[in-house]
């Protein structure tokens, strides 16, 4: 039996969408730090915005390398592992 997902805090929802519309964070690096996957992300970026800003977003993430850290990493070989973490946050 899988284990119940714990709420999200307003912080954590507000953080979710600010790494969901960078445009270097990948839905790896989320699913690192908030066990969202992407599928989750989508489902809560589709919950907590007006749907024209939903479109919006679904346009300009889908199909991007840098959204999808495997696609990322087999276009840039050989680079190290990205950060990240925004400069604004603690840790």
């Amino acid at each position: 039996m899988s284990q119940p997902r714990r709420e999200l805090t307003r912080a954590e929802i507000d953080r979710i969408i600010m790494m969901a519309w960078e445009d270097r964070t990948s839905f790896d690096a989320i699913r690192v730090q908030f066990d969202l996957s992407p599928g989750d992300v989508i489902k809560l970026m589709r919950r907590e915005m007006k749907p024209s800003s939903f479109r919006l977003w679904r346009q300009r993430t889908s199909g991007r390398t840098t959204k999808h850290e495997a696609k990322f990493n087999g276009a840039r070989d050989g680079a190290p592992l990205r950060r990240f973490r925004a400069k604004s946050q603690r840790g």
